[in-house]
């Protein structure tokens, strides 16, 4: 167990480094310079840049973009070994660490709520469906859902905004509150907190239901036949305590895997539902700093991606074999 313990850290550390190489080089690798692109957009909204050769030398210097790739690339880890994230260039003079800070609440609340309903609504829908005394209904609804799966993420924003917002406007069209709206820790607050994110929420889920649906059913197909099933029969119990403590938690190992593999599709469907919908969350702060060449807040963002996936699938392998005991066996022999 330890050195299935000692070994999966060590491949979440190297994940993590290669992780933040490969995003620092990407980034830098881009030829447009982010001090010259701030001052293009102050010009182009008629603000008075005086002296602009000078503050670009200054803003250079400051950052130390006037230093060869491998300076600036000691000096990112090193900043980052003691978590400094930089300066945003374009909120200036706000640190990079309080413009993600200020996404990450209403992130994790989206990609959580999504992440459960899909999990939770698709596994029960597969589950039902390869169960034989199960209603029929429930192998339809797979077919129904794996269509909405074939559907990119925006997309799906797409349809759901024009359908929930504009044709029949019982949503809102975006943000988290309305305008004007008193904000508190009160209910009418978390009200309309809900509401706001239902579309964001459903664009996502939506298309990972039918995914965990087919899946599920599939391994719910190879434990409908175990002995074990069997012998729970035999025994009186009920049909419902058969279904979700034998056939359903067994079944459920390999989805547990799967949720993993699946965080990356998510949170990349993500950025761009966040986008569309105008939710404040890291989608919305990364497409502004791509759009507005701020390097230090896409690094920081992206790093925060990076290291989220890797988390998960580090906290599912330690996890995995509590659940599968098969697991430490075969470390042990």
């Amino acid at each position: 167990m330890h050195r299935y313990l000692v070994r999966r850290i060590g491949v979440f550390l190297l994940t993590i480094f290669a992780a933040v190489t490969i995003n620092f080089i990407v980034i830098h690798a881009t030829p447009l310079d982010p001090v010259a692109a701030v001052l293009g957009r102050m010009a182009s909204r008629g603000m008075s840049v005086e002296g602009g050769a000078q503050i670009v030398r200054t803003y250079t210097e400051a950052f130390g973009l006037d230093q060869p790739l491998y300076v600036q690339y000691l000096r990112y880890m090193g900043n980052l070994l003691r978590g400094d994230f930089g300066y945003s260039l374009a909120y200036f003079p706000e640190k990079v660490s309080s413009v993600v800070l200020r996404a990450i609440p209403w992130t994790l609340g989206l990609l959580t709520s999504a992440i459960l309903l899909a999990f939770i609504v698709g596994n029960l829908i597969g589950a039902l469906a390869a169960w034989p005394k199960a209603p029929r209904v429930f192998r339809s609804l797979i077919y129904v859902f794996m269509g909405f799966s074939a559907i990119p993420f925006y997309l799906l924003a797409l349809l759901l905004l024009y359908t929930f917002a504009f044709m029949w406007p019982l949503l809102p069209t975006g943000g988290m509150f309305s305008v004007g709206s008193a904000r508190g820790f009160d209910l009418a607050t978390v009200i309309e907190v809900v509401t706001h994110a239902t579309l964001p929420v459903a664009s996502l889920a939506l298309g990972l239901i039918g995914f965990w649906a087919l899946s599920m059913r599939g391994a719910m197909t190879t434990v409908v036949g175990e002995d074990y099933l069997s012998y729970a029969r035999v025994k009186g119990l009920r049909e419902r305590t058969i279904f979700f403590r034998y056939g359903m938690r067994n079944a459920l190992l390999p989805q547990v895997t799967a949720l993993a593999i699946d965080m990356g599709q998510l949170v990349s469907g993500q950025v761009l539902v966040e986008t569309i919908f105008n939710y404040p969350g890291l989608g919305t702060v990364l497409y502004n700093a791509l759009r507005t060449a701020d390097y230090f807040v896409v690094q920081g963002v992206v790093l925060f991606i990076i290291i989220s996936v890797a988390l998960t699938m580090l906290i599912i392998d330690l996890i995995y074999p509590l659940l599968d005991p098969r697991v430490r066996l075969g470390e042990a022999s």
